[in-house]
């Protein structure tokens, strides 16, 4: 054998073993012995955290905790990672509240590292969402430009550090003087982002676009404002969330903040639009994730989460339903990779607690698994207490 294959089986060797899919939980929270909101007390507070768990379907210590990583000085908001876990093991993490963002390192479960932070994108603030592009850079959502809730924020590229590639500025006061960049959708296959606009600062103002952008430029090239059908609640087309793509690789569906459900179409053409195509009933939607050819929605208001049969995208239909027990109100869920298990988190009395349910890949039906974690006890770092997950994702 060559030196040199040897050394690179030896490499290969000692390289840590990816986690499998499933096999662990990757949880973005934050300390705080004041749970009861999604903003607490900056005097109740302790810091945010990345905090690994064994969730494997046949694991004999299901729920352990395999590591915990505290970051920064001081929590404000632990929100949003990137939905799904990056294959090369690097999560983006916000805590929006303050403006910043961490980076960590998660190929080895058991030894997470935060390898960079940062803030501010030149003049845009707030980082939001994020979505990982094949050639390794990260897409983000930034809400404002200069101080909060004055001015439209930006898409931002960043690379793998942090530090800016490009930005484009997402103001289009012709189409909607109110604009918030919120959650981000790269179809890089069409050479086409998409961008949701919601507020996360408190505010009477509304939105109602989505944006379409160029990936390989970032030029914005439209605004879509979303339309309220005629008898339908006006909440139905505001502050426009969750964009996702589902499994046929092209059909484009949003979810609103007032549980309205619409479908971009023209994606790749001079003329996109939005159509709604189903109302939720309720006016507090939130987190959605897509299992097969199910939508799977949150709502909080409803303190339940709906399964929707999307094979039709025009025409979704329901076919399951999971109502929570007291004041348990569902926020963030996300997918098994090539399975049917799926998280939930959120708030009230499940703020403390991240839940599993079970998707039946032929039905759509939606099953609670008796298995949770408890976020309300000892920590490694010493803090003794509730803590608050907010983002959780498994293994890739």
């Amino acid at each position: 054998m060559g030196k040199s294959i040897a050394f690179a089986l030896a490499l290969t060797m000692l390289a840590p073993a990816p986690a499998a899919a499933g096999q662990y939980l990757y949880v973005w929270g934050m300390e705080t012995r004041d749970p009861s909101t999604p903003m607490p007390p900056a005097s109740t507070m302790g810091r945010d955290f990345i905090a690994i768990f064994d969730v494997g379907r046949r694991s004999a210590h299901f729920g352990r905790l395999i590591a915990m990583l505290p970051v920064g000085t001081a929590a404000s908001m632990a929100h949003h990672t990137n939905y799904d876990m990056p294959r090369d093991g690097r999560l983006f993490a916000s805590d929006y509240m303050s403006g910043q963002a961490f980076i960590l390192d998660l190929r080895e479960p058991a030894k997470p590292k935060l390898t960079a932070s940062f803030g501010d994108a030149g003049p845009y603030t707030h980082p939001h969402s994020f979505a990982r592009l094949p050639n390794g850079d990260t897409l983000a959502t930034y809400q404002f430009r200069g101080e909060p809730d004055v001015a439209a924020g930006a898409l931002v590229e960043l690379d793998p550090t942090g530090k800016v590639v490009r930005a484009s500025d997402a103001s289009d006061g012709a189409v909607d003087p109110f604009i918030r960049p919120y959650s981000v959708l790269a179809l890089p296959r069409i050479d086409r982002v998409v961008t949701t606009s919601a507020p996360m600062m408190p505010t009477d103002k509304s939105s109602h676009v989505v944006q379409l952008w160029r990936l390989s430029d970032l030029k914005l090239l439209k605004s879509v404002r979303l339309e309220r059908p005629p008898h339908f609640a006006d909440a139905v087309a505001r502050n426009p969330a969750e964009p996702r793509i589902l499994e046929d690789g092209k059909s484009v569906l949003v979810v609103t903040a007032g549980c309205g459900l619409y479908r971009l179409t023209g994606l790749d053409g001079a003329s996109p639009a939005a159509t709604m195509v189903y109302d939720f009933g309720f006016r507090a939607c939130g987190v959605p994730t897509v299992v097969g050819h199910y939508w799977i929605q949150t709502s909080t208001s409803g303190r339940q989460l709906i399964s929707l049969d999307v094979a039709d995208p025009s025409h979704p239909r329901e076919v399951g339903r999971l109502v929570l027990k007291d004041d348990a109100l569902p926020h963030w869920v996300a997918r098994e990779p090539g399975g049917n298990r799926i998280v939930i988190t959120g708030f009230g009395s499940l703020a403390t607690h991240a839940l599993f349910a079970e998707v039946n890949l032929k039905t759509g039906a939606l099953t609670l698994q008796p298995r949770l974690i408890d976020f309300d006890r000892q920590w490694p770092d010493h803090w003794s207490g509730p803590a608050m997950p907010h983002a959780a994702i498994f293994s890739n």
